[in-house]
């Protein structure tokens, strides 16, 4: 699929070059693979590797690249969440949400924090916890807000926040 092609110019920001976010599924997907591709062999850092690897849904070859990365930088918050998500990815719901709360309550009061949430939500959304998934939305959502956070972030919040309102509200 090509980022001009089919709306998806519209999906939130991945996070990475020819990553976006499908908004029906909040998952992320490769919507333009000469991008990513280029992008990823221009990189240095293992964890756009690892994130690839994750949207790929191959947890298992994210998981081994993501022990070598952690070994070399145990503190990385990205790499740690990254860590949860292989959880997530390999629908082990329950343990990837312990793990994002975990990150919600260390980023607390850090620039982390609404990036935490924004995942938490993901994995709440996952494992059909549709209710929590809005609380993690909105909170990441008016965190992203109150820090004046890049349009992008507000608006992928903004998506997944609707996004889960309205399967909660068909749920009700």
């Amino acid at each position: 699929m090509r980022e001009d092609q089919g709306g998806t110019i519209e999906w939130p920001d991945g996070g990475f070059p020819g990553i976006r976010i499908n908004p029906d599924t909040l998952l992320s997907e490769i919507v333009s693979e000469e991008t990513c591709a280029a992008a990823l062999e221009a990189s240095t850092d293992p964890a756009d590797q690892v994130l690839v690897l994750l949207v790929e849904g191959r947890a298992s070859d994210a998981a081994e690249l993501l022990a070598e990365a952690r070994y070399k930088d145990p503190e990385s918050f990205t790499l740690r969440a990254y860590e949860a998500d292989v959880l997530r990815v390999s629908h082990r719901y329950d343990r990837a949400v312990e793990l994002f709360r975990q990150l919600v309550s260390e980023a607390h009061g850090t620039a982390n924090e609404a990036l935490a949430h924004q995942y938490l939500g993901r994995a709440y959304f996952a494992a059909g916890n549709i209710g929590a998934a809005v609380e993690s939305f909105a909170r990441a959502l008016d965190l992203r807000v109150a820090q004046s956070a890049d349009a992008a972030l507000i608006y992928s919040s903004t998506v997944a926040l609707q996004r889960a309102r309205d399967v909660f509200e068909l749920a009700s």
